[in-house]
Order: structure tokens, then C-alpha cells, then sequence
């Protein structure tokens, strides 16, 4: 067996290939875009075989740098969540493009289903709440929208990013780790299978779907880049993250400020029940047995630091934005709801819109791009009420993602939670919970407590703000919300 550990993550803007040693240490990376289509407002889509393509050319380049697949221990796929894919199990061709967390199309279907009280069913069984984000209105609008799916039959394969991959890699795999199968509004999370009664209400069938597995284990392997590699670990972004921040005890938290920003709980072995619009989620599975976890998401984050660099011009880089933060005294009155694709935790509004309020002559752009930095601290703080209204209160907040290499920014965070901030000096922790999960699936590690000595060292942020100029930022947002939630 080789000596490396490999991990795919494919996410909402790029894909990568990176490689582990077993001390931690990233040894090289490949990274390809991943187009993002609108084809009208509110939708999202992406061609499922580019992703298969742009992953297949990383690992492939990754592995012919480590000296060939036969230096690699094991694979770990990570991945964005509830984005959905539908193929062909004959051809193993996409039927369709894939559509994407982010897309907003089946917010009047879950609009319906709520106003017929459906939402305690789905709440109860899967931890989620009826909203577009989740893959089950996805697959059903899909389903209702795209003839040439109903016309497959049971040749139909449906399944999330990683699903996809795997059945790519092997060659007709089809499997889901169970903290994806968990984000679809499709599985009872405390029995660990799929709900009869959820496939009922979406309209989605029981043929189509994979069978939900562990997050580390003897999956199958591949023999695409030359010798066979066995592929041992699966995780979710959030869930991979948690686990590359050895969140392993209950109430471990960790925020990941990507694409969106998403905060993770740790809560144990019981199913956590939510009463503030947080979700209940799969933190991973192994051996059969599942470990639980509370998650807020934040729907618009690093994207909204893309958007003002790309759509906007106020920015020339994302590396400027601390700069320009650092070269105003403060926000100068602007506050930016980035409700660019609704509201999620603990708001729930799929059909909310972004707004900038408090804009003078006095105002420039250094004054916007520090609100948009500011936003992140304060849907973060949001979401730090809700968790403690649940019982899931934090005693320090571990950060990761591209958006926290900014130093201004994590020491925002700090300041306007009043809680200390611990960013790893190795921040793509996504990448590297994968990696301790093929590690521990191909038996490298015995357990995730060994695998976690990956994790590294760490650079902590203490809080440092008046109380009263907290207050007075936070009374700022919610004055600036208001309308937004109206």
C-alpha cells in the first residue's frame, strides 16, 4: 500500500485534488474551475460531467506527481452538498445539468407543501426544514420538468456530487456516505436509510436512489490512474470540515466561511431537535453507528466577495478587501445584507433580496467592501443566538475556509461574538477531513481521535471590542435586516 493520502473535493466554484501525508502536511495541489450556469434568476446549474471531467484531471495530475498510483494509500471525496445529479446507470452520461444547493427554483413547491403542513413531517424525520437549498424539490421539479428523467425508467441514477464521482471512478458504483445522503430531505436520520414516506411526498423513486453507506470504509476502488487505488472516504464539505477542525466532542464548533458560510455543532450519538429553524444533521457515520451535529447556513459569503470583485469592480482581488477594511475607521453607517440568494439560518426566506443601506456622499467603496466583511460577524452572531436558544451554546468558535485567511476578518468574528476565534495555519480543512477519513477507512488511522493529530498547529483571536460598540454594530444590523425580512 502507498504512503499518500488523496482527496478530491469538488465544490460550488472549483475542484481539486490534494495530497496528504499522514502527518498532515498538503504535498501538492491541482485545482480546475467549475463553470456556474444562471439560466434565469434564481437558477443554478452546473454540467455534472465538466465536474467529472475538471476531478478526473486533478487526482490524475496529483497522482503522476506523487511517483503514480501506486504511492497512494486511499482516496477521500468531499464535496458540495445537495447539489444533485442525474445520469444514465447504462451509458453513465448526465441526463440533465445538475442543479446546484444554491439554485432557488422550487421555492413555490416548498411553499405549497409547508402551507399544507408537510414541513413537521420533513422537519421530524430528515432534521431539515422544507426550503429549495435540500435535494428533494430538486429532484421532483427535475423530475415534473425534464421529460427525458421520467422517460429513463430505471435505467435513472440520482444522486449528489460525490455519489456522481464514485460511480465515475468505479466504473457503476452506486453509493452515498451518509452525512450527503442526509442533506437531501429524503432520509430518516435516526433510522439511517431512506423514508418511504418522504419518497412518496416528492414524488421521487426508491430505484433511482444509491445506497447510503459509511464515511469510511471499503467502498470499492479505482484503476483510472493506473494501479488500483482504493476509495475509502466520503463526507459533505460541512461535515468533512468538522472533522478536519477534530470538532469530535460534543459541543466542538466549527464555521467554514466558503462559497456560503456554515457553522456545525458536535451534539453526540442522540438526534438534536431544533426549536430556532436550525437543522439537524449526520456530523459522519462509521461502523453503522451515527454521530449527530446542529448546523446554521449561511447561503451567501466568500460569493459575496466575488460578486463585488467580479459583477461589481470595487474590488481588483479578495486579498484587497482586508485592506480596504483596515483603511476606514469604521463602516461609516453601511450595513449589506448579502440576501443575494435569500436568507437561510435561522431566517429560512428563500425570497428575500440584498440590500445597502446607510449610504452618504461621505460613503465609498472601502465603506461597502468593510460592510460586506462585517455581514459575515453579524449572520454569524445571528446564528450563535440561535444555537444557544437550542441548548448547543459555543465556548470558542473554530474558523476555517478562504474567507478567514483575512486577519481582519477573524478577528471581527472574535470581537463581535465575544468568544475566541481559532483559525489552523492549515486552512482547508474540508480537503484534510477527508483525508482522515480515507486514512481511517483504508486503516492508516484506528480511529477519527488518532486521524486528528492531521489537524496541526492553530493561531487563536481574542476578543478585544468595547461592549458598547458591539452593541451598538449589532443594533446597526438588525435596524439594517428589518426591511430586508419585510
Amino acid at each position: 500500500m502507498g504512503d499518500y493520502l488523496l482527496v478530491i473535493d469538488a465544490g460550488t466554484t472549483s475542484t481539486r485534488a490534494m495530497l496528504f501525508a499522514p502527518g498532515g502536511a498538503c504535498l501538492d495541489t491541482e485545482q480546475r474551475d467549475v463553470v456556474q450556469h444562471y439560466p434565469a434568476p434564481g437558477l443554478v446549474e452546473h454540467d455534472a460531467e465538466e465536474i467529472r471531467d475538471s476531478s478526473l484531471a486533478c487526482a490524475r495530475a496529483v497522482a503522476a506527481r506523487a511517483g503514480g498510483a501506486g504511492r497512494i494509500a486511499a482516496i477521500g471525496i468531499t464535496n458540495q452538498r445537495e447539489t444533485i445529479v442525474f445520469w444514465s446507470r447504462r451509458t453513465g452520461r448526465a441526463l440533465a445539468p445538475a442543479i446546484v444547493w444554491q439554485d432557488r427554483r422550487t421555492a413555490d413547491m416548498c411553499g405549497a407543501w409547508k402551507a399544507t403542513g408537510h414541513e413537521p413531517l420533513v422537519q421530524g424525520r430528515t432534521g431539515l426544514l422544507l426550503d429549495p437549498y435540500f435535494s428533494a424539490s430538486k429532484i421532483a421539479w427535475a423530475l415534473e420538468h425534464w421529460p427525458e428523467l421520467r422517460e429513463a425508467g430505471d435505467d435513472l441514477a440520482v444522486g449528489t456530487v460525490e455519489s456522481w464521482l464514485v460511480y465515475c471512478l468505479t466504473g457503476g458504483l452506486h453509493i452515498t456516505d451518509a452525512t450527503n445522503a442526509s442533506r437531501t430531505a429524503l432520509m430518516d436520520i435516526g433510522a439511517g436509510r431512506w423514508d418511504h414516506d418522504l419518497l412518496g411526498l416528492f414524488g421521487v423513486p426508491a430505484y433511482a436512489l444509491p445506497e447510503i453507506v459509511d464515511c469510511a470504509g471499503a467502498f470499492g476502488e479505482t484503476r483510472l490512474f493506473g494501479a488500483p487505488i482504493p476509495i475509502s472516504g466520503m463526507a459533505g464539505d460541512q461535515q468533512a470540515a468538522a472533522i478536519g477542525q477534530a470538532c469530535l466532542a460534543p459541543g466542538d464548533t466549527k464555521a467554514t466561511y466558503g462559497t456560503g458560510a456554515f457553522v456545525l455543532a458536535h451534539t453526540g450519538a442522540q438526534k438534536p431537535i431544533s426549536h430556532h429553524r436550525l437543522l439537524s444533521t449526520i456530523a459522519w457515520q462509521l461502523g453503522g453507528r451515527r454521530a449527530y451535529a446542529l448546523e446554521g447556513s449561511v447561503f451567501v459569503a466568500g460569493s459575496l466577495i466575488k460578486w463585488l470583485r467580479d459583477d461589481l469592480g470595487l474590488l481588483t482581488s479578495a486579498s484587497e478587501s482586508e485592506a480596504l477594511a483596515r483603511s476606514v475607521a469604521d463602516n461609516g453607517g453601511v450595513y449589506l445584507v448579502p440576501a443575494l440568494a435569500g436568507l437561510g439560518a435561522p431566517h429560512w426566506r428563500p425570497e428575500a433580496r440584498a440590500a445597502i443601506s446607510g449610504l452618504s456622499f461621505a460613503s465609498g467603496r472601502a465603506h461597502i467592501v468593510r460592510a460586506a466583511l462585517e455581514a459575515m460577524a453579524y449572520q454569524t452572531h445571528d446564528l450563535m443566538t440561535a444555537f444557544a436558544a437550542d441548548g448547543a451554546g459555543w465556548e470558542r468558535l473554530k474558523v476555517d475556509g478562504g474567507m478567514v485567511a483575512n486577519d481582519w476578518l477573524a478577528q471581527d468574528l472574535a470581537d463581535m461574538l465575544d468568544l475566541d476565534v481559532e483559525r489552523p495555519h492549515f486552512v482547508e480543512t474540508t480537503a484534510l477531513g477527508a483525508a482522515m477519513l480515507a486514512g481511517v477507512g483504508c486503516g492508516l488511522f484506528a480511529s477519527l481521535e488518532e486521524a486528528a493529530a492531521m489537524r496541526g498547529a492553530v493561531e487563536r483571536f481574542e476578543p478585544a471590542m468595547p461592549p458598547d460598540l458591539r452593541q451598538a454594530r449589532l443594533g446597526g444590523w438588525a435596524k439594517a435586516l428589518r426591511p430586508v425580512l419585510a
